[in-house]
């Protein structure tokens, strides 16, 4: 069950239908509120136009006895005066309720000849009047304006059913005040209420079945590239092929675009993990040269002591001791270090690094920026070897301030580099020239570290032409403060 509901499709199913359950449930109650409201606002029109007919009669002097509202076989009447008690009743009238009294038997009374009751005399009713405080004034013959309502049962011929009655109150000229009970039966009410219930019932699960369906389904199809992207993914961490890439769904929808974030991110994988290969495989060879050199020189001096080459061994020892402090450096780099954020003096700096080097000439305004001071010093040690590799006679270091940024130019005058060659010279272990030997060239590291140190410091490290004909290395970091002027990740 658990795992049944812990997935999105059947979450989304089951939500909907809820939904759907309780908007149905609450519109199913208010509509048959508002239909038995309005069926039993019609009974009772019903029951008080046959009321304001009885009361009418009663107010033109109709003797008890002739009153034709009295013959109806579904309207139940009762005419009650002042103290309640019962002075006519419909026919076949046998028991009833809500009325006020239950009575369905009028009252003995000694008759006139003209069918009046004794106590109806002149001097009778108007004692009543002159003892009654009416709430509402009428003039005899005058009929209550509106009625009040009441629900009850009433049997009639042998038949209970339920009925809105209606009260209207009449002034009669020789009974004083009657009030007039007439019922209308409420079996329509009851019987469109029932059907409607029943309907609702039968209708209600038959509706939230489709809505369920319809929402697996619909949930179904758009999950449905999700799945696809899961086995996919599953597959590639089986295989540890990172060349395989998840189906991209011809779409526009968030599915589509996590598809694409996902192959993207696969890419991205891709080119580090064989960016690392790379890196792992030109590293071993890099250190396995001095490493043979430095031993095969320890070996003849083993067995040949006089032949030892102490100068050749210090300086594979150094080659190797700075090709160590590069790869170190770069895996720091990768592995995502950030430079501190101490204000470093570029023009400073320049000067410092630039001292102790020939056919080198600075021309530097101070410039301040954020970072490691030790790594920014790499960065110009680096473009500064690089120069003296290939320089014929003078190298110009420039620093300056330009908008936001400061930058630093690097200027030789030898032979430059190729514009297609001027991205591939910031690979690791990448070395143009193949005739250069090891130890003149290096080992190819110093440009990728400075390209690597300039953009972990915010900024950017290129390649171009200088005004001399040679090459050009251009450093633009961001300027102390600016919002620029934080690491990368």
């Amino acid at each position: 069950m658990s795992r049944l509901f812990g997935s999105v499709r059947s979450r989304a199913t089951l939500g909907a239908t809820l939904v759907v359950a309780v908007a149905l449930v609450a519109a199913g109650t208010a509509l048959l509120l508002s239909l038995r409201a309005n069926l039993t606002g019609e009974a009772g029109t019903r029951a008080e136009r046959s009321a304001q007919a009885v009361a009418s009669e009663l107010a033109a002097r109709t003797p008890l006895g002739k009153l034709s509202g009295l013959d109806a076989e579904d309207t139940p009447v009762q005419i009650v005066d002042e103290d309640g008690v019962l002075l006519a009743a419909s026919e076949d009238l046998e028991r009833i309720s809500g009325t006020g009294t239950s009575e369905v038997t009028p009252a003995p009374t000694r008759s006139h000849e003209d069918g009046r009751d004794d106590r109806d005399g002149p001097d009778h009713r108007d004692d009543d009047r002159g003892d009654r405080d009416d709430d509402e004034s009428l003039e005899p013959g005058e009929i209550a304006q509106g009625a009040s309502y009441t629900n009850g049962t009433a049997t009639v011929d042998g038949d209970t059913e339920d009925y809105r009655f209606a009260a209207v109150e009449v002034e009669t000229p020789d009974r004083g005040r009657l009030t007039v009970h007439a019922g209308a039966p409420l079996a329509a009410e009851h019987s469109a209420v029932g059907t409607a219930l029943t309907a609702m019932l039968i209708g209600f699960p038959l509706l939230l079945g489709v809505v369920a369906g319809v929402t697996w389904l619909v949930t179904g199809r758009a999950l449905r590239p999700v799945e696809g992207i899961r086995r996919e993914m599953a597959a590639i961490t089986a295989s540890e092929d990172l060349r395989r890439r998840v189906p991209e769904p011809a779409t526009h929808d968030e599915v589509a675009r996590l598809a694409r974030t996902t192959n993207a991110t696969l890419a991205a994988l891709e080119t580090s993990v064989e960016r690392q290969r790379r890196f792992v495989a030109d590293a071993s060879h890099e250190l396995r040269s001095p490493i043979a050199s430095l031993r095969t020189q320890l070996e003849v001096a083993a067995a040949h002591p006089e032949l030892l080459d102490l100068d050749g061994a210090v300086e594979d020892t150094v080659r190797l001791q700075n090709l160590a402090a590069d790869l170190l450096l770069l895996a720091r780099l990768d592995a995502g270090e950030r430079p501190a954020g101490t204000r470093v003096d570029l023009a400073a700096l320049a000067r410092e690094e630039a001292a102790e080097r020939r056919r080198v000439t600075v021309e530097a305004e101070p410039v301040e920026v954020s970072g490691s001071r030790g790594q920014l010093g790499r960065v110009l040690a680096n473009l500064l070897d690089n120069a003296e590799r290939h320089a014929r006679e003078r190298i110009t270091v420039t620093v300056r301030r330009e908008g936001g940024e400061a930058v630093v130019g690097v200027a030789d005058d030898g032979e430059g580099v190729a514009e297609a060659d001027r991205e591939r010279i910031f690979e690791r272990f990448v070395r143009l020239d193949a005739a250069r030997s090891r130890d003149d060239g290096g080992a190819g590291l110093g440009l990728a570290i400075a390209r690597d140190v300039a953009v972990r410091h915010g900024g950017t490290l290129t390649a171009g032409a200088a005004p001399a004909g040679g090459a050009l290395f251009e450093l633009r970091l961001p300027l102390a403060g600016s919002d620029r002027g934080t690491a990368r990740p």
